[in-house]
């Protein structure tokens, strides 16, 4: 129940990879024998498959080694290449850490950064972002669906109100490629960071969609060596890992239609339950979210308390796997106007292909009565304190 966090690599990405993790061992930088000519077919055949599920072009996707690495491509490449346009950024509240920490770093090279609020749904303030553009402006940086809350952002309008202006528009899709449908055209994006391990394909792998016309960006390299990538980052390419993320989104493209479907029947259906029975608030956007995220406040109940108390098959989380070690409560949260009882009160529910109808009853279940336990346990311990009863 925590595919937000990562997802199982499906059977048939595995099939896909095996030979390459075996026999066919070529690089495909190596391309004056048959090995190399291999490798690189494969590499350009999921390179095609990517492109396919975003509509781009498959030179315009920059194989990396995953989406906080895409991240950082595309904040400190575009500041590297274009600081003598402006240096200002604007970027949201509730981005993931990959994007925020990227931007602090860049605040003490000189950069001007700009922290949209969002209102209680987690939606980006589009009056804001339109208010907050200077002649220094030359990055808007707006994820396209939250990692904690699920909630997806407004993206065809940021891309015209980018496109209105003639700014860069970037968006860490990592939660959201291959499970809600993005046309970077349609949308006018001119960045785009992909991961393939939260859409049932290898860890440690993901892209990022550097638009090559209309008008083609060209942001500075953080890695250099080979001049792999067009020079964007160089480096031995992880064939096994980019033939299963090829695979990975070419079963995305065929399949999201109706897996969202059910998963969000399934999420839907566990938020009824939680509301009914724990008077439970969902957090982020009732409609407009990834279908297979669930994110809900339970009143009078810590987070922490009931994953530790839930049954250890049982896999649910509190806030990003990114910060999950950290005490502070949720910055997602807290961005949506709640206070830090509501960010230590609410877990995130994320689930995915392989979760059963079954399992969904059981988790629902198991929560519930760790839920009954912790109210219990609260309740018993206000009775009994001294003066009271």
């Amino acid at each position: 129940m925590d595919n937000n966090a990562t997802t199982p690599l499906d059977p048939r990405v595995l099939d896909e990879m095996m030979p390459f993790l075996t026999k066919e061992f070529g690089n495909p930088s190596s391309t004056d024998h048959q090995y190399g000519l291999k490798a690189l077919k494969a590499v350009d055949n999921a390179r095609e498959r990517l492109a396919k599920l975003i509509n781009a072009n498959p030179e315009e996707i920059i194989l990396t080694g995953g989406a906080t690495e895409s991240d950082n491509l595309a904040l400190q490449g575009v500041a590297r290449a274009y600081s003598t346009k402006g240096r200002h950024i604007i970027t949201c509240s509730t981005e993931h850490k990959a994007v925020l920490d990227t931007c602090r770093f860049l605040q003490t090279a000189g950069w001007s950064i700009t922290y949209l609020p969002v209102d209680e749904h987690g939606v980006v303030d589009l009056e804001a972002l339109e208010s907050s553009i200077t002649k220094e402006t030359v990055l808007i940086s707006v994820m396209f669906a939250n990692n904690e809350i699920g909630t997806v952002a407004p993206m065809t309008e940021i891309g015209r109100i980018a496109k209105e202006h003639e700014i860069f528009f970037h968006s860490d899709a990592a939660q959201a490629a291959g499970h809600v449908p993005i046309d970077v055209d349609e949308i006018g994006l001119h960045m785009m960071s992909i991961s393939a391990h939260k859409c049932y394909g290898p860890k440690g792998i993901g892209a990022l969609y550097v638009r090559g016309h209309n008008p083609r960006i060209r942001p500075a390299p953080l890695i250099f060596g080979g001049g792999q990538e067009r020079g964007l980052r160089s480096g031995t390419l992880n064939v096994p890992a980019i033939v299963g993320m090829g695979k990975t989104f070419e079963i995305a493209r065929k399949e999201m239609g109706l897996e969202a479907q059910r998963l969000f029947s399934l999420t839907e259906r566990m938020r009824q339950s939680f509301e009914l029975n724990f008077n439970a608030s969902l957090n982020g956007h009732p409609t407009n979210r990834l279908p297979h995220n669930l994110n809900m406040f339970f009143p009078g109940i810590e987070s922490k308390a009931m994953i530790q108390s839930v049954e250890k098959e049982v896999a649910i989380s509190a806030s990003s796997a990114c910060t999950t070690q950290e005490v502070e409560p949720s910055h997602v949260i807290l961005a949506l106007g709640f206070d830090a009882n509501r960010a230590h009160g609410s877990v995130r529910f994320g689930l995915g292909r392989f979760n059963t109808d079954e399992e969904v009853d059981y988790a629902t279940s198991a929560v519930s009565g760790v839920a009954r336990r912790l109210l219990n346990i609260r309740s018993f311990e206000t009775f009994t304190q001294p003066g009271l009863g």
